[in-house]
């Protein structure tokens, strides 16, 4: 049966992020990324789900009354246990299309701030999802093994994880975290200041998803040469009249917008650079910071920290997926990177 095993192997690694929930299966790669929403129907006060991932994302704040949209993860840990075990078993299931005996040994990866209580509620929520042993893994380590980091080396190496609900900064050495910090800012964060800098400004209201196309398309981090970059138009309801209209936005008032949840991004690295030991210190000069997670992929954010710290950023390949493949290689090479996950508490 052991050699079998490896070949049927069930095993996965799970990205449980805020915004998107990513699913490794053991020797097959990434093979599930979709939004983390959950659309339940409620009918005399009980839930059945009618959707996850992508389709309940379309849902999001376009719902009648009976059917509610919700985002289970806040901030990077759960904050509605029974939708986000609805939700993990969904991926798992979809995961596997044949029903199996096995039950699946699971690592997931946490944020690094997480308290006991958040982990322990993560754990019960995979175990309840029908997991044989849940393993969690800090979620920097994660991000630095996908970027394809040597952190198993005795040098210091800086990673910044920009997710949807936090964002960590870790320094690294010898395959363990020296400091790290999660500020609680991300994408959303980046959203939400894009519809109250509308508000103010504009006296329009937007939806989420307008926040979120908007950030995507022409979002950057720095002011753009002329003054005003890029643009775009946008619908949403006028706050004067009430009435729906249309506007065009520019890059230079997406940069206005997005200049405080960037200025906390920056302030996080400085204050990592700060407190991380002189020895480590000269190393990250060396080698440089690495971005990963979505918010990596903001316009022009790794100029705006370079321009900030004065070193040498970079934003890693696949930085979308970095968590859940280095969440992935933990699986794979487990007798290797035994010591980071965390088996029982």
């Amino acid at each position: 049966m052991a050699g079998f095993g490896g070949l049927f192997s069930s095993d996965m690694a799970i990205d449980l992020g805020t915004a998107n929930t990513l699913v490794y299966v053991k020797g097959r790669g990434v093979i599930l990324n979709e939004p983390s929403v959950v659309a339940f129907h409620v009918k005399d006060g009980r839930k059945q789900v009618l959707a996850v991932g992508e389709d309940a994302k379309l849902m999001l704040g376009r719902t009648p009354g009976s059917i509610q949209a919700i985002r289970p993860m806040r901030e990077g840990v759960i904050a509605d246990f029974d939708t986000a075990e609805e939700m993990i078993k969904y991926f798992i299931r979809k995961v596997h299309k044949r029903t199996t005996f096995t039950k699946p040994k699971i690592i997931v990866c946490v944020p690094h701030g997480a308290t006991p209580v958040e982990k322990r509620a993560i754990r019960n929520s995979v175990m309840q999802a029908g997991a044989r042993r849940a393993g969690l893994i800090a979620e920097p380590i994660a991000a630095a093994i996908g970027a394809g980091m040597p952190i198993t080396d005795p040098t210091g190496n800086m990673v910044v994880d920009i997710g949807g609900g936090t964002t960590e900064v870790a320094v690294l050495s010898l395959g363990d975290i020296v400091y790290a910090r999660s500020v609680r800012v991300g994408g959303d964060r980046m959203d939400e200041s894009i519809i109250s800098y509308l508000r103010r400004q504009q006296n329009l209201l937007i939806g989420e998803s307008t926040a979120e196309r908007i950030k995507t398309s022409i979002g950057t981090a720095r002011m753009p040469d002329d003054g005003r970059g890029a643009s775009m138009t946008i619908r949403g309801r006028d706050l004067l009249n009430g009435v729906p209209k249309e506007i065009e936005i520019n890059q230079a008032q997406v940069a206005e917008a997005l200049a405080e949840p960037v200025q906390q991004i920056c302030e996080a690295v400085m204050t990592a650079l700060e407190t991380t030991p002189p020895d480590l210190a000269a190393d990250i000069v060396d080698r440089g910071v690495m971005l990963t997670g979505g918010g990596a992929l903001l316009g022009d954010l790794d100029l705006a920290l370079r321009e900030e710290t004065g070193l040498a950023i970079s934003v890693a390949d696949e930085s979308l997926n970095c968590v859940a493949l280095g969440t992935g290689k933990a699986l794979e090479y487990e007798k290797q990177l035994r010591h980071v996950i965390d088996y029982d508490s």
